[in-house]
């Protein structure tokens, strides 16, 4: 075959339209690419199409039967219907098999008017119930701080089994028994905490009906808010301000930092606080501890635990204590920055106040259900008291909002309270895959070289995007003298999101094939943009649109440095002392704990 014949476009006819497809596309692919949306029950991109649910079937020219669109190849000429009435009725009538065995407790459901069901059935005109049967057996698994399980509303898509097997590579869920007895679940019907679930709330974010939740926390914040003797502070993610907005409506990457903020004191917050000022204190902490073990591997030839991997996600710290405790010792011992915030809310800010630790109710927002079990971690109460006491989702924190009957798109743009409040824009990309990378280069190219780093080159474009494992390399070049043991070394730093790809990272490291000095690990695709708490649904196109929001937030910021950040520089002087000190040590590292896969 000659170059010319070569091609990698498919011509089809999706309704009567030509379309052109790239070659390998499915038919759902193609009618996308067109603009023509066919619905979906089991579908995921990025993973493999096993068109389990048939609500995306589709009639082709010269075939017997109706095809699952999601896993049928468009191939050339090929005619297809995707809104005949054989379609319509076919689609209808799938959608009403579910609902028949589908525990519908609908205006008390967790997803309520944010329900793929509840929306197909409306879309599709299903106004009445033509089968009722036998519903599904309904078991709550409550066994873990994090997620909730509910039996009697899975509609056996397997969405949740295809994320944790393929992007987290984890596989804690799985398909058991057959037809209406198939039991999505833990092996052997046992409970979520038995297996080696990371927390990551993974399948919680690609459940289309409320078969698997967060393990709320809206509760006993209200409870704390209503109790005069308590001061409640809350701290928010950097990941929050780009996805708060969807659940009032905005489009994916509105940033509604201010009206954040705004909605928070509303909600009777005493401090409204960011998890950004201790990303900027990670960064001090996490950047002298991989300074001191290159020192002492480079000039005091000691054997050091290198490459030294980022510990700010609490899945990926879960995952390494189940797979790879070998590699324990190469995590960093820092904690997250919600964890760092909460040690401080309940020392140097309740020293302020003149409260002690447990006068002091700390919330956080997060993208992320793992923190939702790393706060209740035994490691984790260094201040005397629980560092964190509760964590609220960022689809939680909407919940709430709603709750109370706040205007949220009327609100004014405010400001975060002060000293906890102020943070770089290093800080703001902490929500990224990448960024806490970039913002740790950012930092370790000044100290090293007592040079400013120009605006310009602030952007370290091999670790952005969404490719899964990334890489970069810096040649220092000249190093001050305190640093000199580093002048004319390269440093090689990586860059993996999703567990799958972390898992194939560590595989790489174990076997030689690649060699490091630093890595950041990332739980969830995209980073905590696209965090198990986000609001649904995540797709790459809604990953893009965050992550360009946090830069633009970071590029809006007058400090971009971690650094930089003035109210860190005071903490350092008034309570730490310095990076890696003892009173840092104490408070604001930890350990991880080797588990046993049963």
């Amino acid at each position: 075959m000659t170059q010319a014949t070569l091609t990698t476009k498919v011509a089809l006819k999706i309704n009567g339209v030509t379309v052109e497809a790239d070659m390998g596309m499915t038919i759902l692919q193609a009618a996308a690419t067109a603009g023509i949306r066919i619905p979906t029950m089991c579908y995921l991109e990025n993973v493999s199409c096993i068109g389990a649910c048939r609500v995306c079937l589709c009639e082709v020219e010269g075939a017997r039967n109706l095809v699952a669109a999601c896993s049928t190849p468009a191939v050339p000429n090929m005619k297809v219907k995707t809104n005949s009435r054989r379609v319509r009725e076919a689609r209808k009538t799938v959608v009403e098999l579910l609902l028949s065995e589908h525990a519908g407790d609908c205006p008390t459901c967790d997803r309520n008017a944010d329900c793929e069901l509840q929306a197909l059935a409306r879309e599709l005109g299903i106004h009445e119930n033509r089968y009722e049967g036998e519903r599904t057996h309904k078991s709550l698994d409550l066994s873990t701080p994090a997620v909730l399980r509910d039996s009697g509303k899975c509609i056996k898509c397997r969405r949740c089994v295809s994320v944790c097997a393929e992007t987290q590579g984890v596989g804690a869920l799985f398909p058991q028994g057959r037809g209406f007895d198939t039991v999505i679940g833990p092996a052997f019907a046992r409970e979520l905490s038995t297996v080696p679930c990371v927390q990551c709330g993974q399948c919680a974010a690609v459940c289309p009906v409320g078969a698997i939740t967060e393990q709320s926390h809206i509760e006993r914040v209200w409870d704390a808010l209503d109790d005069p003797n308590v001061h409640v502070v809350v701290q928010t993610a950097p990941a929050i301000r780009a996805a708060l907005g969807e659940c009032f409506g905005c489009e994916p990457g509105t940033l509604v930092t201010g009206k954040m903020v705004a909605a928070l004191r509303r909600l009777g917050f005493d401090g409204v606080f960011d998890t950004n000022f201790t990303a900027d204190l990670t960064i001090l902490e996490e950047g002298t501890e991989l300074l001191t073990r290159l020192k002492k591997a480079l000039v005091d030839k000691e054997d050091v635990a290198l490459p030294m991997f980022t510990s700010c996600s609490p899945g990926w710290i879960k995952f390494a204590e189940y797979y790879h405790p070998d590699m324990l010792p190469n995590l960093s011992t820092c904690k997250s920055p919600q964890q760092m915030f909460g040690t401080l809310a309940k020392t140097y800010y309740a020293k302020k106040l003149d409260k002690t630790a447990q006068e002091i109710f700390c919330v956080s927002v997060m993208p992320c259900t793992a923190k939702k079990f790393e706060c209740q971690r035994p490691e984790m109460f260094d201040s005397g008291a629980q560092d964190v006491d509760a964590v609220l989702t960022t689809r939680e924190l909407g919940r709430m909002i709603q709750e109370a009957g706040i205007d949220f798109m009327g609100l004014p743009d405010e400001e975060m309270d002060a000293p906890m409040g102020m943070s770089t824009g290093a800080a703001d990309i902490f929500a990224n895959t990448g960024g806490v990378m970039e913002a740790a280069l950012r930092t370790a190219y000044e100290i090293i070289t007592g040079r400013q780093l120009p605006m310009e080159k602030l952007h370290i474009a091999p670790i952005m995007g969404l490719e899964g494992i990334k890489e970069a390399a810096v040649t220092i070049e000249g190093a001050v003298p305190a640093w000199s043991f580093l002048e004319g070394v390269t440093v090689k730093v990586a860059v993996s999101h999703g567990l799958t790809n972390a898992n194939k990272l560590m595989e790489l490291i174990k076997s030689g094939e690649r060699s490091y000095h630093f890595i950041e690990v990332m739980t969830c695709t995209g980073g905590c943009i696209g965090g198990g708490g986000q609001p649904r649904f995540c797709t790459d196109e809604v990953r893009k649109a965050r992550i360009s929001a946090i830069y633009r937030e970071d590029e809006g910021k007058s400090l971009r440095k971690s650094h930089d950040n003035p109210a860190v520089k005071q903490l350092y002087e008034d309570f730490l002392g310095q990076p890696l000190g003892e009173k840092s040590h104490h408070l604001l590292h930890t350990r991880y704990t080797p588990r046993v896969r049963v």
